[in-house]
This record gives structure tokens, C-alpha cells and sequence, in this order.
């Protein structure tokens, strides 16, 4: 169910120092699939520069 829009828990992402949602592991797990954003926390091992999983 990808186009499902998850409302994160405040245990899984912090407000960066530019006022951003950065989204923690567990949200990314509990999502259950990778965005191919480049997400600092991506449990998946996805690398944006490569456009590849480690």
C-alpha cells in the first residue's frame, strides 16, 4: 500500500536546526518501503548519489 500517507509518531523524527521533519528509522521501517529520496535514516541502504542500495 504504497500511496498510504502515514501520520509519524513524535518518537520517529526530529525538527532539524532548519525547522525540517527528519524522519527517523522506525518511521522508515513502518512505512515499509524505500522513498529513493536519499533519507538520512533509510534502513533500506539506499544511496542517492549511486541511485542504488547498498
Amino acid at each position: 500500500m504504497r500511496n498510504k500517507i502515514l501520520k509519524p509518531t513524535p518518537d520517529e523524527y526530529y525538527v532539524n536546526e532548519d525547522g525540517y521533519r527528519v524522519f527517523k528509522e522506525a518511521y522508515h521501517l513502518r512505512r515499509g518501503y524505500c522513498c529513493k529520496s536519499g533519507c538520512k535514516h533509510c534502513p533500506y541502504g539506499y544511496d542517492k548519489n549511486t541511485d542504488s542500495f547498498k
